[in-house]
C-alpha cells in the first residue's frame, strides 16, 4: 500500500525518487521546526528528520529482503543522506550562525 502511494506521487510530481527524498526531508524539517519555538536551531527538527529517514529505510530494508533476498545497503545509505543533507546544512547554518543580522 505504502509502495503505491508512492509510485502515484512519483507519477503526480514528475520527481525522481532521490528528488522526493529531498523534498520528503526538508519538509519534514521545516514543519517540524516551524512548531518548535527554536526555529532552525531547534534539536527536535533535525532528530525527527533523522528518525524518519532511518525508519523509512528500515521499511524499505525490509521490502528489499522480502522482495530480493538481500538488503541493498548502499542505496538505504544513498538516501538516508539525501534525506538529511538539506536539513542539516541548514541547522548548522543556523545553529553556528552563518547569517549574522
Amino acid at each position: 500500500m505504502l509502495s503505491e502511494w508512492h509510485q502515484k506521487i512519483l507519477q503526480i510530481t514528475h520527481l525522481s525518487t532521490d528528488a522526493l527524498s529531498i523534498y520528503l526531508g526538508l519538509i519534514l524539517f521545516f514543519f517540524v521546526a516551524f512548531c518548535h519555538h527554536r526555529q532552525l536551531k531547534s534539536h527536535y527538527a533535525i532528530w525527527a528528520v533523522v528518525v524518519v529517514a532511518v525508519g523509512l529505510e528500515l521499511f524499505n530494508a525490509r521490502h528489499d529482503i522480502l522482495e530480493r533476498g538481500y538488503w541493498r545497503i548502499g542505496q538505504s545509505l544513498q538516501h538516508i543522506l539525501n534525506v538529511l543533507l538539506l536539513p542539516l546544512i541548514l541547522w548548522l547554518m543556523a545553529r553556528y550562525r552563518v547569517w549574522k543580522g
